[in-house]
């Protein structure tokens, strides 16, 4: 259980649902409430099948350019911690310019997004099927789904960049900064492990 606590938590954080959802919002300004909800879901889909495929097929892209599981958990950790420690300084929603649903699937299934799920299928379950990441890509999804519902169906302007946002993202960015350290951190040892041995 706390393998997939930690699976979510780190692909929520990745994904960052309060952001997809002022992105949507913006976008879909004008539209109707179903055409809204459908919208939502098609992005959601894409955000799923990006991130799925990536957990998926990650391990087997790596075996193809001969990069090995211990040494991608060292960079993808560096990512992750990049990524938060990103967050943390940065704790604003993008610019208002950036906002259609190409926009808010790249910013939800990002290099960096994709990086993090990899690096997750890779400490928890090595070459197995990567079912904690399958399952907190699918439940990280389904709540920017729901946020993106809801927060179109406001009618005030959401502000990305409110005190509570501020704190929610430093404190994700701390989470996704731990999670990539022990992941680096365990992908070192293993990689000095293997060749002390």
């Amino acid at each position: 259980m706390k393998l997939y606590l930690q699976a979510f938590v780190t692909i929520v954080s990745l994904i960052n649902p309060v952001i997809c959802g002022a992105i949507f919002k913006a976008a879909e300004a004008g539209r109707s409430r179903s055409q809204r909800v459908k919208d939502a879901s098609m992005a959601a889909l894409s955000i799923l099948s990006i991130l799925a495929a990536a957990a998926l097929f990650g391990v087997h892209i790596l075996d193809l350019f001969g990069i090995s599981l211990d040494v991608f958990s060292m960079v993808g950790g560096g990512v992750l911690v990049w990524m938060g420690f990103s967050m943390i300084r940065s704790a604003t929603a993008p610019k208002a310019g950036s906002s259609s649903l190409a926009s808010l699937v790249v910013f939800a299934a990002s290099p960096g997004t994709i990086a993090g799920v990899i690096a997750i299928s890779v400490a928890h379950t090595g070459r197995a099927l990567p079912v904690t990441a399958l399952v907190g890509i699918t439940a990280a999804t389904l709540m920017t789904w729901l946020v993106m519902v809801l927060l179109a169906r406001t009618a005030s302007k959401t502000d990305g960049a409110g005190f509570l946002h501020a704190v929610l993202q430093s404190f994700m960015g701390l989470i996704v900064m731990a999670m990539g350290l022990q992941i680096a951190l365990k992908g070192l040892s293993a990689y000095f492990k293997l060749a002390l041995n």
